[in-house]
């Protein structure tokens, strides 16, 4: 049990009659204690690590070893048919009877349970001792309704909906919710889900601000459950919610789930400390969200911006052994079987996409080999006759940036050039990758553009110490040192760095910044056009963090460049998908789910694709 906000509306618990049930309800065990006062309203139970009794009925049988393998979390759910009149205490509790348990108890079984109380990953519960089943009854579930009145903390200090009133209890939720992530649901069973439809970042759609964004975090919290697989083990095979649903994706929906509310965290102690549903009834959801086809791009020049989540031609065995000097620690695939995996993903999603020119981040540092494993394998498979930029060593972090482009549609036109912090001192390499521009002529008219490729400072690490802390406004680590990188990017791309003398400039990449964060707004005020935005997507988005969505890549252009596109999209065939569909092996991954023909979770960012029809 968990501390919980003292605000309630009051519910009431009922039980109905059912075949096999006893027909006039015993009165009140007056020698067992009410799961509510063992509940209580503490921040732990007053009756910890003491030998209680209690009586109620199993409102969900999750024991081990039963003719039920789809629900083993150890135990079972018991329910008191006699609630108080106390709405911020439970009338259920989590029953542990271990994984050979003495007396096999199903739904409806009247329980008299012995056992110590105590709090396990701040559920409160009941070890038992000794189980005595006394008749038949029933438990109706309880209707509940999201957003929750509250929010708490757990103990990693994350916000979460505070549904404390109701651990332990067999609940119903009758509305729609909507699936806002599924990050761990190959390893530990879960799925986010999130009332009143898809949570998005708060500054993909409101300017920066701090007690804004406290509020909105806090409505998203409310929103937010978890629903669990039920089980006590994690790598299950085959997947929970994948087996019937193998499409399912973010922004998929369900209404009328029903089962046992837990807090736990994920199976075997890992994830996150949450509310979770245990259902004990069956999961169906309703495919909102179905898989995109093909991008159907109209221009007659298409480019591309891919984060490729760390290809790497060298192998990471564990040593130090990538990087410009050979003494960094090496990403991507852990073994050849897994490199040949990741490498047919990323070329079927290549190939579909059908670009002439393509922006890459997260590419091994390597001086062009990953690269040229890409370009050989992808021209096995498409028509066209991919070259890539041959720039060498690109600054000094482990990943850089890189072009592939259709040698038969556009030449090279010129060098390229490289924005670092020699070029100009507001562009921190040390922080964000070096900035890549290449000028590209099409071969049939003579039409040229320059393309810059951008991979800037992430939000996760803490820039703090060089005076660049998070200000908790929505925009996280590191703001100044991607805003001082826009603004070095504006100014450059006004001097022509590629010598092109056209004024045609396309800025792709990942920014790490969502859409109305100060990096987009210092593009906007330096004349440059959005164009995810400029064609109509109100609500774009690249990527899902913290069961939010929202537009980390962009496709920037100058003002007469972007009078000459015919359209710009995200191709949604990674955000919105479950890692258990890409090349990984790692936790005993389900190897069976890998379709190299598919370009479905290539990558862990949606890539972005613009279609040009360029004026020469």
């Amino acid at each position: 049990m968990i501390h919980r906000a003292l605000l309630a509306v009051l519910i009431g618990l009922s039980g109905c009659e059912q075949a096999g049930t006893d027909a006039t309800p015993p009165p009140r065990n007056t020698d067992a204690s009410p799961i509510h006062d063992i509940q209580g309203t503490g921040s732990s139970s007053p009756y910890l690590d003491q030998t209680v009794v209690v009586a109620g009925i199993v409102s969900g049988d999750f024991q081990e070893n039963d003719d039920d393998d789809r629900r083993n979390l150890g135990g079972f759910y018991l329910q008191d048919e006699f609630a108080d009149a106390d709405p911020a205490t439970s009338e259920g509790v989590f029953v542990f009877d271990g994984n050979s348990p003495r007396v096999d108890v199903n739904v409806g079984d009247r329980i008299v349970v012995t056992g110590k109380v105590s709090e396990y990953f701040g559920e409160t519960q009941i070890a038992a001792e000794n189980v005595r089943k006394t008749g038949r009854g029933s438990i109706a579930p309880l209707d509940i309704k999201l957003p929750a009145k509250g929010t708490l903390a757990n103990s990693d200090e994350e916000l979460i909906a505070d549904l404390e009133r109701y651990e332990g209890m067999l609940i119903r939720i009758p509305q729609t919710l909507t699936i806002s992530n599924l990050r761990n649901l190959e390893r530990f069973g879960e799925v986010g889900l999130a009332a009143g439809g898809r949570p998005y970042q708060f500054t993909n759609f409101n300017t920066p601000d701090g007690a804004r964004y406290a509020k909105y975090r806090n409505e998203v919290a409310r929103r937010s459950l978890l629903l669990d697989d039920g089980q006590r083990a994690n790598n299950v095979k085959p997947i929970a919610y994948l087996e019937d649903s193998a499409s399912l994706r973010v922004g998929d929906s369900i209404g009328g789930l029903t089962g046992n509310l837990r807090y736990s965290r994920g199976s075997g102690g890992d994830g996150t400390q949450a509310y979770r549903l245990m259902p004990t009834a069956n999961v169906d959801f309703e495919s909102s969200n179905p898989r995109p086809l093909s991008p159907a791009i109209a221009g007659s020049t298409r480019i591309a911006s891919f984060n490729t989540l760390n290809y790497f031609s060298t192998i990471d065995s564990g040593r130090s052994s990538c990087g410009p000097a050979s003494d960094d620690g090496c990403r991507g695939a852990d073994s050849a079987r897994e490199l040949e995996r990741q490498t047919a993903k990323l070329v079927t999603a290549l190939a579909m996409l059908d670009a002439d020119i393509v922006g890459f981040m997260e590419i091994e540092n390597d001086g062009g080999q990953a690269l040229a494993a890409i370009v050989g394998t992808l021209n096995r498979q498409s028509d066209r006759n991919y070259a890539f930029v041959d720039t060498g060593l690109l600054g000094d972090d482990v990943i850089t940036t890189g072009f592939i482009f259709d040698s038969a549609s556009v030449e090279l036109y010129g060098d390229f050039a490289v924005l670092d912090s020699a070029e100009d001192p507001r562009f921190d390499d040390s922080r964000n990758r070096p900035a890549l521009a290449q000028a590209f002529r099409r071969r049939d008219d003579g039409a040229v553009l320059s393309v810059v490729v951008n991979h800037l400072k992430s939000k996760g690490s803490s820039c703090s110490a060089d005076g660049d802390p998070n200000r908790r406004d929505g925009q996280g680590n590191c703001r100044l040192a991607r805003l001082n990188a826009a603004r070095a990017l504006a100014d450059w791309v006004a001097d022509d760095p590629t010598d092109s003398a056209d004024p045609d400039y396309l800025l792709i990449g990942d920014f790490n910044a969502y859409l109305k964060e100060e990096p987009l707004e210092a593009f906007a005020d330096a004349g440059l056009v959005n164009l995810l935005a400029a064609n109509g997507d109100e609500q774009p988005y690249s990527f899902v963090f913290n069961s939010m969505s929202g537009a980390l890549d962009h496709a920037v252009a100058t003002p007469g460049l972007a009078r000459q596109v015919s359209a710009a999209i995200e191709w949604h065939i990674n955000a919105d998908e479950s890692a258990a569909f890409d090349y990984n092996l790692e936790f005993g991954r389900d190897a069976g789910l890998f379709d190299p023909d598919s370009p479905i979770r290539a990558s862990d960012h949606d890539p972005v694709v613009v279609g040009f029809d360029l004026t020469p």
